[in-house]
């Protein structure tokens, strides 16, 4: 965003590589958090602050970038954020930055793009992102991990040819960025949990559910574990046969004329157009043996599987996560 003038509230570890990367790129980054302990912090590490107390201070601004802790809506609107709206000032997140950033012109000299793998979800985001980058790197692709507990998303090395970076989402990363779009989606399971962001349960689901409906990556991996998972995959699929959308369980063998992936009694199945193509057998990977576990397998399997890679690479590569685990 060269030339402009950005706004960044919440001086934590991302908003501070988000004022990094604004900076980098020709912008000028405007900080501000509401704690004064932070804002000294930040200063300390060289991040230039603004007062968003003054009037005057949403002249010119073109953007107001939030971190995740910042809710706009609920329980109530944020001031902050009511203001940069009252000022016509548009609202982004890192997240929305970052997918603004890919496909630049120069990408057209890659023999295989770059891939874009978003891992949303509410307890098994995290090991699923893990398994799927662990995966990348065994089988031979280069594979970066960003998101939540790992570098930030602006953090990251532009991906060479061929390379792929998987993404762990949460709600609020969701919620809010105006450009969404990875190549693969993955949802991973559904549980109640930080719901006053949202309003409520149904705002969290929707928060995840935009990933897919607004984000319309090329493929969507979704687990149907939970009723959230089954309405998912049917609001996404043309009808049963729809390969666009890959089901995975570990509670129940799938059926049908689709692409689908699940384990049963210790074995991973690949199933395409109601037949099996792959086995592997996941009875002596310790760390594996749980649904949970193998859930955030399947999961990997089917992105791995997307990518290109050969069951027997993906058993492998299982095979040395689980020892990792262990």
């Amino acid at each position: 965003m060269p030339g402009a003038r950005v706004i960044v509230l919440g001086l934590d570890a991302s908003g501070q590589s988000v004022a990094r990367a604004l900076e980098a790129g020709g912008a000028t980054a405007l900080c501000w958090d509401d704690d004064e302990q932070t804002r000294a912090n930040a200063e300390a590490e060289g991040v230039a602050l603004c007062d968003l107390t003054r009037r005057d201070v949403w002249d010119g601004v073109d953007r107001l970038i939030i971190g995740p802790d910042v809710s706009p809506l609920y329980p109530e609107p944020n001031r902050w954020v009511a203001a940069a709206m009252a000022a016509g000032v548009s609202v982004d997140n890192a997240l929305g930055l970052f997918f603004r950033s890919l496909a630049e012109p120069e990408w057209d000299r890659f023999d295989v793009a770059p891939r874009v793998i978003a891992v949303a979800g509410s307890r098994r985001r995290s090991k699923a992102a893990a398994f799927i980058h662990h995966g990348l790197l065994t089988v031979g692709r280069e594979s970066q991990l960003a998101g939540a507990d790992h570098s930030g998303v602006l953090d990251i090395v532009p991906p060479g040819d061929g390379g792929a970076v998987v993404v762990e989402l949460s709600e609020p990363d969701i919620a809010l960025a105006r450009a969404l779009t990875p190549d693969i989606g993955v949802f991973t399971d559904f549980a109640p949990h930080d719901t006053e962001q949202h309003g409520g349960i149904g705002g969290t689901f929707a928060a995840m559910r935009r990933l897919f409906a607004e984000g319309g990556p090329d493929r969507a991996v979704i687990a149907l574990d939970d009723a959230e998972g089954r309405y998912l995959a049917n609001s996404l699929a043309e009808g049963g046969a729809d390969d666009r959308v890959i089901k995975i369980s570990a509670a129940s063998k799938l059926d049908g004329p689709g692409w689908v992936i699940f384990v049963r009694k210790g074995f991973l199945a690949e199933y395409r157009k109601g037949r099996q193509v792959a086995s592997v057998d996941l009875r002596q990977m310790s760390g594996i043996s749980d649904p949970s576990d193998q859930i955030c397998a399947a999961a990997a399997f089917a992105v791995l599987r997307t990518m290109g890679a050969a069951p027997k690479a993906i058993e492998k590569a299982f095979s040395g996560f689980a020892r990792q685990l262990g």
